[in-house]
């Protein structure tokens, strides 16, 4: 059987890249695989839980607190994210054909470009005006949409992870650019 060729990523040189760095080795150590799911679940409960504190905050939960105020737990969302990226590329670098080809985490993808287009275009366009609101003043339609939008997203991105284990595809079958 010959498999397409993909003209985007190419499976087995990321997988040499990661034998280069070690991060192979790493991967599929005795702990390896492990360790990078629990760093991968603490920068996603970092993350979850500022992102979600702050858009509940921007939908009208948690009233009595400012926007403001919560905007202070952002480095830990920041830093969950970091977290999240870094084990990340551990598994993508140590079988990226298992994830390069999944639906599921392409969609995973395609949904966290989507959070980070929706939070880039947040604080280009509201946050600064959130920022002087008062714990118990509205807040604008605008943002509760951003905040929707982003709580939304980020609830698919967990959901889209969880079930990439359930579609573990031949090389290529879903890749949809590959010729």
């Amino acid at each position: 059987m010959t498999y397409p060729t993909d003209p985007l990523l190419d499976p087995v040189a990321i997988v040499n890249w990661a034998i280069d760095t070690g991060i192979f080795d790493v991967a599929y150590s005795s702990w390896g695989w492990p360790l990078a799911e629990v760093v991968h679940f603490t920068g996603l409960c970092l993350l979850i839980g500022t992102v979600g504190v702050v858009d509940l905050r921007m939908l009208g939960a948690f009233r009595g607190l400012s926007v403001g105020a919560l905007h202070r737990l952002v480095p830990f969302g920041v830093a969950g994210f970091a977290l999240c990226l870094a084990s990340g590329v551990v598994f993508v670098a140590s079988s990226p054909d298992q994830y390069l080809y999944n639906p599921a985490f392409q969609l995973k993808m395609a949904v966290m470009a989507l959070a980070g287009v929706n939070m880039a275009l947040f604080y280009a366009t509201t946050a600064r005006r959130l920022a002087r609101l008062g714990p118990h003043d509205p807040i604008p339609r605008g943002a509760r949409w951003f905040a929707g939008v982003s709580l939304a997203s980020w609830l698919f991105v967990i959901a889209a992870g969880r079930v990439i284990t359930a579609f573990r595809p031949p090389a290529w079958f879903w890749c949809g650019w590959c010729g």
